[in-house]
């Protein structure tokens, strides 16, 4: 196999833009997430809705300077694309009319449980958005680096931290694997490229079912 030499996040946002189908409309986490639409294929247009009141956001990469996404970074519109504020913004994720949503976290668990929005002793401005997210959205991705920046795994058993909500994630992408939140528990789906087994199962802390398709990105 080649070596990748894409970053992790690279890595990451390019395996979740897959996921994407035509005309999904999806809410993406700040930070890793708001890269998923620089890889997204050929033919596969979403429809990127925020938190903080938009509708059909466009790139960052060419943003209207009175226009950021829920994360303050920079951001345009798109033909086609609508304002309004949080109590209808809030309705549309409530009401089940976000298709995907895609976070980061810090810990994820066997039995899908998320917990992304505080460390204990440091200050946070609150869990924003995102129990609504999990909880509204048709289907939850957490996208992020397998460890932590110590070397730990982030993939566990039963998650530690303050949890942003209980069995509420569907599908977790990592730089290293592909992983399927089931009823019986996390099953491993896609091994990223120049990935062995052996590597995954060292760095994941949590049981895991191995899929008789199991392939590799």
């Amino acid at each position: 196999m080649t070596e990748d030499k894409r970053s992790s996040k690279e890595i990451i946002a390019a395996r979740v833009a897959l996921e994407m189908n035509d005309g999904d409309v999806v809410n993406l986490g700040i930070g890793l997430p708001t890269m998923i639409p620089n890889y997204l294929p050929k033919g596969v247009n979403v429809i990127l809705q925020s938190e903080n009141g938009f509708i059909g956001l466009g790139p960052t990469d060419n943003p209207d300077p009175d226009i950021v996404n829920a994360g303050g970074q920079p951001a345009g519109i798109k033909p086609g694309g609508a304002f309004f504020d949080s109590l209808f913004s809030f309705q549309l994720i409530r009401g089940g009319h976000v298709d995907v949503t895609v976070l980061g976290g810090l810990e994820v668990d066997q039995n899908g449980n998320l917990a992304n929005w505080m460390v204990p002793g440091k200050m946070v401005p609150g869990m924003g958005g995102a129990m609504d997210l999990v909880t509204g959205a048709k289907r939850v991705i957490v996208a992020m680096e397998h460890c932590s920046k110590k070397g730990t795994p982030k993939i566990l058993e039963t998650c530690s931290l303050p949890l942003t909500g209980e069995g509420v994630v569907d599908l977790i992408v990592t730089e290293l694997a592909v992983f399927n939140v089931t009823d019986e528990g996390l099953v491993l789906q896609e091994l990223q490229e120049g990935v062995n087994l052996e590597t995954v199962k060292e760095k994941t802390q949590a049981s895991f079912k191995i899929s008789p398709n199991l392939k590799t990105a």
